[in-house]
Order: structure tokens, then sequence, then C-alpha cells
């Protein structure tokens, strides 16, 4: 498959210039599988021009992960390579940015026991702490962009050839991640100031709690004290201002963890540890998802709550209107960096500690007490569509249309 050389070169300067604003000098760590090896050697090419210290990447490997699940002893479940973790960590806290390229086959490990999966997933994420929190925190500038892989796209593009479905992923990523036509950086700059103009109308509503309503969804979602609504660019702890994600569609913030109580379900499949998870209906009391079914996907679904005591409270709610992009595109793409820019969604597990008033500098105990949620997971998935109504309601009781029929109101 030949894709596009300008285009793709167009897509690694935008990750490096728009989405990282990478600094003279500053050391770059970059993971992606070895498939995405053309948009990273592209990726450290505008690095470098943009004065890059030292860029590291860390591969991986599809065939690699799965020799793991096929051949190796029940006790290599259970472990993960924290000495890897403990260094990228140490990198960060030295002013090292952060890339990471999604191009993994997101079903690589559908055939395999979902407990075995879930114990590697769950010693990964114990293990990545040193190397995620400054990311979670955003202590450094971080981007997550995409490549397409031939397994990947035969899955988004079932009905065509190898080769054609490739293609039409690289286009559907291009699309999608604002790099056609013009200046891409003036693209994203322009983008940036209109999710800047939602921000700053939720921030000075100050809204107590969501309210939303539609087909298999009566949700009132409290939002934590001191919340902050975030979206598009971002200024990080280290004075850059960086786009996390390319692409973005979505403002965000935290929810109050202990606040969420009613009936959610979700509007499209969530693909998660390569199993899909459709269908699924959550009932929450006092912030905790205490019943929890799916139609296709339940058990998985059952183990990733219970990863620990955070993983059935939520950490993030996300609004996105019916009419974004990638909604509008009418794909799936099985990749939470794009499907959760197709809707409104939440995510389970770790909040954002700087959608927090203060959240940077607080404690684990302090962040709790305002309502932030604690955990080794954060899981995307879509409650939103052209069906669902969301009311902010202020400490008053008052409220105010904030979306209709999935779109801004």
């Amino acid at each position: 498959m030949t894709i596009d050389p300008q285009k793709l070169d167009r897509l690694a300067e935008v990750a490096v210039r728009t989405g990282l604003n990478l600094q003279e000098g500053q050391d770059l760590v970059i993971t992606a599988p070895v498939a995405a090896l053309p948009l990273v050697r592209r990726i450290v090419a505008h690095a470098y021009k943009a004065g890059a210290g030292v860029v590291t990447p860390i591969f991986s490997d599809d065939e690699i992960t799965l020799a793991r699940f096929e051949n190796a002893n029940d006790q290599s479940f259970d472990k993960a390579p924290g000495w890897l973790f403990e260094g990228m960590g140490q990198a960060f806290k030295e002013g090292a940015a952060r890339m990471a390229i999604k191009a993994d086959n997101p079903m690589l490990l559908a055939g395999q026991d979902p407990d075995v999966v879930g114990r590697v997933s769950k010693a990964t994420s114990i293990a990545a702490k040193p190397a995620m929190d400054p990311v979670v925190g955003m202590q450094v500038n971080w981007n997550i962009v995409a490549y397409p892989t031939p397994e990947w796209a035969q899955m988004v593009f079932p009905d065509l050839d190898e080769e054609a479905a490739q293609g039409a992923l690289m286009d559907a990523i291009f699309a999608a991640s604002r790099i056609e036509g013009g200046d891409p950086v003036e693209n994203w700059a322009a983008h940036s100031a209109v999710l800047r103009e939602r921000v700053d109308w939720l921030n000075s509503m100050a809204f107590d709690a969501l309210h939303y309503t539609g087909p298999g969804t009566d949700l009132t979602l409290g939002l934590a004290e001191g919340h902050i609504w975030k979206g598009g660019a971002t200024l990080g702890k280290n004075g850059v201002t960086f786009q996390p994600n390319i692409p973005t569609e979505e403002v965000f913030t935290c929810p109050h963890a202990f606040r969420v109580d009613g009936t959610v379900s979700s509007t499209k499949p969530l693909a998660h540890n390569g199993s899909l998870i459709d269908g699924i209906q959550v009932r929450f009391e006092a912030g905790r998802i205490v019943d929890a079914t799916a139609d296709k996907g339940e058990e998985v679904l059952r183990k990733l709550l219970a990863t620990d005591d955070g993983a059935s409270r939520i950490g993030e709610v996300a609004l996105v209107p019916h009419s974004s992009p990638i909604s509008q595109s009418g794909l799936l793409f099985y990749n939470t960096l794009f499907d959760e820019n197709a809707a409104s969604h939440i995510a389970l597990g770790q909040c954002y500690a700087d959608t927090i008033e203060g959240g940077g500098t607080l404690s684990p105990e302090e962040l709790k007490q305002k309502g932030g949620n604690g955990s080794i997971i954060h899981v995307d998935w879509m409650i939103g569509s052209d069906q669902i109504d969301i009311d902010g309601i202020g400490k008053d009781g008052s409220r105010t249309p904030v979306m209709r029929a999935g779109e801004w109101a």
C-alpha cells in the first residue's frame, strides 16, 4: 500500500508542531507499533527540525504480543516491565515530551482468554504508573496520533481488499485529523478556538450537575467541586501549550465520583483489550455502577469494572456534538482515539487532576474529597447520539439546555 507521502508528512508535522508543540532542546519519547514505522520516521524528522534534543522510539509488535498469550507460562501474565516505565517516568521528570502512535489491531486478542487478557492489562496498568502519572497530570506535553495498519483497516472497511481498506482508513485518518486543505497548523488553531468558546461558556455557567435523557438513559451526573472544563489546546504544568489528541472534538471535565445516579446506555460499541463490548447498560447509585449488562462482551465489561475500587466510578465526562466530522463519517473505528470523538462519552476510572482547580497540587485523598476518582484504568465509552438531550443543573436547581438531539443548544 502506497500512502500519500505528502499527507503523511503533513500529519507528522501537525503532530510535532501542534500536537506536542515540541520545544527547542526538548527530548521526546515515542511509543509505536513497528507497523507505524513510516509515520514514526516522519515524526522523528520533524522533531529534529523543531530542535529536539534526543528522540527515543520504543516499538511494540502485534505478533510478539500474541506470541506471549499463545506460549508463555501462567506466571507471565501477572508481570510487566516496570523498569521500562520507570525509565520513561524519569525521562518525563527531566523534561521529555511524550508521543504515542495508535496503529494496533483492535481485535488482536479477541481469541484469547478474557481473564488472562485482564490480568496482563492490570499488571501493565500498575507497572505503568510512573510513566502515566506525569501524562494524566499534564506535567508534560504529550500527543496521540494514528496510523492505519492493514488489520485495523480491514475491520473498519470489511468489504474492501487489504490495500483498498488501508487507503480508505488513511484517508479517514487524514480527514479526521484536519490536515486536508490549507495549512493544517492554522486549521488546528481555528478548531481549537471553537472548542475554547464552548469551554469558556461551560466554565462561566459553573453547573452543579448534568442531566442526560434519551433511549435507555436517565442519568444525573454531578460535577466535581471546582471542576474546570477543558478542550482543544491545553497548557501543561511545564508551561507548554499542546494538543493532546489528534483528532479531538470534545470538551471535558471531572465528574463527581460519588454523585452519579440513574441509568445510561452506550450508543456505540467499545473495543477493549481485543474484545468488542456492545449494548452496554449500567445503573449508578451514589456514583458507583451497581448493575451492568451488555448485549456482547458482558464478561469483559464485568472484569473491567472489577479492576480496582475506582473502576466502577467515572473520572471524565465529555461533550461531543453529533455533527462532529467523525460522527458524520458513519464509521466505527474500533479505536477510542476516534470513536470517543463521534459522541459524548464518559470514562470509567482515573480522573484528570488538571480538570479540578489546583488539582495538580492536591494529594489523592484531597482530590477524592472534591469528587475526583482514582483508578489504574481510564476507559472511555460513548453515550451520546442525536436522540440524547443534556441539561445543565445549577446549584439553585435551575436548568439550562446544553444539548438538544445531540447538538449544542
